[in-house]
């Protein structure tokens, strides 16, 4: 049997009914410059289940691939040539792709031609980011109006054990028993477990459950959805698919993971040591296996070092107890919910939370720029972990983005300079994720994308 399939494939949920003028605008997407971006997101739908976590690889391997929009009088229909097999049965696409083929297809489109050429969207200033990011969120159908706080958003790697994979499909179960919704980034391990664990839960409540997938161009392809996602959201980069999760979460919790959940940890940490966020309540569990435990030591040990006591006030550490986690998140759940009617914030999206512009705008991490990351002790623990998270977020960008994979491979690893109060305990951490295989799907032996002066 071929590896290759090619097929029209006709919308399921997704853009049931266009204008004339929106279907014109989608079937320019063909020879427009946003075909690049569509096809790489479209591919990665495609390619779920894939064993490599490199954009790179999955691009070279299906070089041969093309999509493209049909216009029709009813709306569009897409064109694949030699997309994966394993996206199809029996000749069919499997529905549930089928349907994230359209939201992609959705997302860059509204995305592109809809905010970034309108007037009244301005992604040059804090509040008009956020507007951004609330209209795709409520464009893709997400935002429910009609539901108490009960979106949980889990973090963690895509890259792990199966004790750890396991244990987080418990976490899941116990959350989705107490009729909570699961938020991931929407890709296999760690993002995987919470839902499929939800699903059964959810099946004996008779819940109809959200299992909502947020990621972004850059990271989809090595982050292909997982089938369970049943809302999945395109956003423009990561700086707005990390804005997306705290807008319409109300809870987090993080399992173990390599870079890329550090950075989401240094995320959230830098806006709840805002002190514009003092009073908001935002639940924080970190959680895993005993397996794992050691894991969060360093974690927790790494912020102690680096951002102080106070960060560590903002999370909990619950270790194999999965009941432990679902509990504590229920009962944080009342004080957000009590929280949003006294500010007469909606429950749907977190207006209160204050993202400031040095946490919004996108990283681009270039050689120079990561290079230029202040990593010294001389400014607030807000700052630092602004700063932090930059640099994870280039390792990420070294580690499985095109860009990065191939900057590294033209100039040489980024470097990163600081003081030694940051940078020992920064080293000792990556060190710990490299030996624990946690850098990336462990094919053969990692290669350190970035160099510590």
């Amino acid at each position: 049997m071929s590896d290759r399939i090619s097929a029209r494939v006709i919308p399921q949920k997704a853009l049931e009914v266009l204008s004339q003028i929106e279907v014109a605008r989608l079937a320019e997407a063909n020879s427009s410059e946003l075909y690049d971006i569509f096809r790489r997101c479209a591919l990665a739908v495609l390619n779920t289940g894939s064993q490599t976590d490199s954009t790179k690889e999955v691009l070279d391997a299906h070089k041969d691939f093309a999509i493209r929009v049909v216009a029709q009088e009813r709306g569009v229909k897409l064109d694949v040539e030699n997309a994966p097999a394993c996206a199809f049965v029996d000749g069919d696409m499997i529905a549930g792709i089928q349907e994230h083929l359209y939201s992609v297809l959705r997302d860059i489109v509204y995305i592109n031609n809809e905010l970034k050429e309108n007037r009244d969207f301005d992604f040059s200033s804090s509040a008009g980011i956020t507007n951004g990011v609330f209209h795709i969120l409520r464009n893709a159908g997400l935002l429910a109006t009609d539901k108490s706080p009960n979106v949980v958003v889990c973090w963690g790697g895509h890259s792990i054990g199966p004790v750890e994979y396991d244990y987080s499909k418990e976490v899941g179960y116990e959350l989705g028993l107490r009729s909570m919704d699961i938020c991931t980034g929407c890709g296999p391990g760690a993002m995987k477990g919470p839902m499929k664990g939800a699903t059964i839960a959810h099946a004996k409540q008779r819940w109809d459950g959200r299992y909502i997938g947020i990621t972004e161009p850059g990271i989809i392809a090595a982050e292909s959805p997982n089938p369970i996602v049943n809302k999945l959201i395109i956003m423009p980069d990561i700086e707005k698919r990390l804005e997306a999760f705290v807008r319409v979460g109300h809870g987090i919790v993080v399992f173990p993971g390599g870079v890329g959940t550090a950075e989401e940890i240094l995320y959230i940490l830098s806006l709840l040591l805002n002190p514009k966020n003092n009073a908001v309540p935002f639940p924080l569990v970190f959680t895993g296996p005993a397996e794992s435990e050691e894991y969060f030591k360093q974690i927790d040990q790494f912020i102690a070092s680096t951002l102080g006591p106070d960060a560590q006030k903002r999370y909990k550490i619950i270790i194999d107890d999965p009941v432990a986690v679902a509990r504590h998140m229920k009962e944080q759940l009342h004080s957000v919910k009590n929280f949003r009617r006294s500010t007469h914030d909606a429950y749907y999206f977190n207006w209160v939370l204050d993202t400031a512009e040095d946490v919004q705008q996108p990283f681009v991490p270039t050689h120079d720029n990561m290079a230029a990351l202040n990593l010294h002790k001389d400014q607030s623990a807000y700052e630092l972990a602004v700063n932090l998270r930059k640099a994870f977020s280039g390792i990420v960008d070294g580690n499985v983005k095109e860009h990065g994979i191939q900057a590294i491979a033209e100039k040489g690893p980024y470097e990163l300079s600081g003081d030694d109060e940051i940078m020992k305990p920064l080293s000792a951490l990556l060190e710990s994720f490299v030996k624990q295989k946690r850098m990336k799907i462990p094919t053969s032996d990692y290669v350190p994308c970035y160099k510590l002066v």
